[in-house]
């Protein structure tokens, strides 16, 4: 029979690594689509493991509420992880895993439709990456076991300020040769040339 320590330390590391996941997905992400770093780091590879890093966190996800509801210690039940304020434990912290989750699922869903929906409704779901990593974060330091430890707060802080830093650069980056934003250039011919067929390479959905 499975311990419930067990089943809160599952929910524990499940948690943790989740939120690293996330975390890591924004920033290669942003990485890739603000430039800010020079033409380094770029990639295909480095697309693709800002996918899995998404998926992977999803499924992490998963896995820390399903521990949560094995685990007896606070009485979990389905409504307070998919509720926002219906738990009667830290409440509002609570509150602030659930937003991310669903703000996650919405991403990776309209990820895995995006050539079936319009880019512009991909596009906007996919900027709520930020509320993700915010949430995410804000229910790490308040719900979390490992809240007062002060390295899990420093390397919020720390993941928390490289991405505004990235979000900053995005909308003021000086403008390029041609006065051109180098954060919001116009994709090559080859990547729309790419996008209007059907069975060709496809274009990133980078942040």
């Amino acid at each position: 029979m499975v311990s419930n320590e067990l089943w809160w330390y599952v929910a524990r590391s499940a948690g943790l690594v989740a939120w690293v996941a996330a975390l890591a997905s924004v920033l290669i992400g942003l990485a890739l689509s603000t430039r800010a770093l020079g033409p380094r780091p770029r990639g295909p590879w480095l697309l693709d493991l800002h996918r899995l890093l998404g998926a992977l966190t999803l499924g992490l996800v998963a896995l820390h509420l399903g521990a949560l509801v094995a685990d007896n210690f606070v009485h979990f039940g389905t409504a307070d992880l998919l509720v926002p304020f219906a738990s009667g434990y830290r409440t509002s912290a609570v509150a602030w895993g659930v937003v991310a989750f669903w703000f996650l699922a919405a991403v990776e869903a309209t990820s895995l439709l995006r050539h079936r929906i319009p880019r512009r409704v991909w596009y906007g779901v996919h900027l709520s990456s930020y509320a993700v990593a915010l949430a995410a974060t804000l229910h790490g330091l308040y719900a979390g076991s490992d809240a007062a430890n002060p390295a899990f707060r420093w390397i919020g802080l720390a993941a928390l300020g490289a991405v505004g830093f990235f979000t900053i650069y995005r909308l003021l980056a000086p403008a390029g040769p041609g006065g051109t934003n180098p954060a919001r250039a116009k994709r090559p011919a080859a990547v729309y040339t790419a996008q209007r067929q059907p069975h060709g390479p496809q274009p990133p959905d980078w942040l």
